[in-house]
């Protein structure tokens, strides 16, 4: 039976020559810096994205803890979204390990927040008040349909954070699906931030990690605080080695994914008991709607997964699914088709 799997970009598995590059690395114990591969990994980063320096890490929880914990102490103030990563999914890391207090604003349909509303949350010097430290946006935004954030949106963040003195960190955890999105280089996406991780382990297929980037001084401390959260690996240049095949050759390949997405919303906006925002699938998500009223998203997840497709609720009646690697036209097509046998 056809399976065709889109719950998640996560799920991807290295290809043959992440395989190979991982068999061959070169290797060494990179918590003393001495793993070639890492470090080759971290220069590569730091480069495509016109930073100083680069950090490799397990996951992208970790890269946004420790650049929060690099960023601020205990009672400082992060602002970030309502429906962010950071403050949905990331089990409360920046309060319960760093003493960190999220500021929570609403995110609007795209993703953005409303910068009047930025600019008015920033504390002022006020003994009762917490010190606002960093401003952190995502991009692209998951829980608001994959949408990428504009450039333009992002410079007028950045100009705020500067004139009130606060950094700007950046949860790219699919920057590169937001730059081949807006065909936009994805270093002009990052110039803005004070710090900015991707996640290498989603859309790019390799199996493990994330990069954190930023200044010297500031990844001099986000390796301290990775350190901290026990993060310091050795011989991982195993992993790396997948990371840096990704980086060259599964950055240009994600406009197909952003094509199958197209399609797989096309397909279920044609359908009467299915509603799908055309206008907010811009990445590699669809997020659609259940319009029938005896069916919840749940009872739609268990019908389709036995005829092989996979997709996630993520509400009564919403649901989401993710192109990736490993979906191709064709299983767009079946996916849609066994839509339809179960919808009419």
């Amino acid at each position: 039976m056809r399976v065709v799997d889109l719950r998640s970009d996560t799920i991807t598995r290295p290809t043959q020559d992440m395989r190979r590059a991982m068999a061959d690395a070169e290797v060494g114990d990179d918590v003393f810096g001495e793993d070639p591969t890492i470090n080759r990994l971290e220069e590569m980063a730091a480069e495509l994205l016109h930073k100083e320096a680069a950090l490799f890490v397990s996951s992208g929880t970790m890269g946004n803890l420790v650049s929060v914990l690099s960023h601020c102490g205990r009672g400082d103030e992060v602002i970030l979204g309502d429906q962010s990563h950071m403050f949905f999914y990331e089990q409360g890391g920046m309060s319960a390990v760093g003493g960190i207090h999220p500021r929570t604003l609403p995110n609007k349909p795209d993703g953005t927040i409303d910068t009047a509303e930025i600019e008015a949350a920033i504390r002022p010097e006020n003994v009762h008040f917490p010190h606002t430290r960093l401003i952190a946006l995502e991009n692209t935004h998951n829980r608001c349909g994959g949408s990428p954030l504009r450039l333009d949106y992002l410079q007028q963040i950045a100009k705020i954070a500067v004139q009130h003195q606060v950094k700007l960190h950046i949860d790219g955890a699919r920057i590169f699906n937001a730059a081949v999105a807006l065909r936009t280089p994805v270093h002009r996406l990052a110039a803005m931030a004070d710090s900015i991780t991707f996640c290498l382990s989603k859309g790019l297929a390799a199996p493990v990690g994330s990069i954190v980037c930023g200044s010297n001084d500031f990844i001099r401390q986000a390796r301290r605080n990775r350190k901290l959260l026990g993060g310091g690996m050795r011989q991982a240049g195993v992993l790396a080695a997948a990371g840096i095949v990704a980086l060259r050759q599964m950055v240009d390949r994600l406009v197909d994914d952003h094509a199958n997405a197209r399609k797989l919303a096309e397909g279920l906006a044609a359908l009467n008991d299915v509603a799908v925002d055309l206008d907010r699938v811009q990445s590699n998500m669809v997020f659609f709607q259940i319009k029938k009223e005896d069916l919840s998203a749940a009872q739609l997840v268990e019908k389709l997964s036995p005829l092989g497709v996979k997709v996630l609720a993520s509400g009564p009646k919403r649901l989401r699914a993710v192109t990736h690697y490993h979906i191709s036209a064709e299983d767009i097509a079946y996916a849609l088709q066994v839509f339809r046998r179960i919808l009419n």
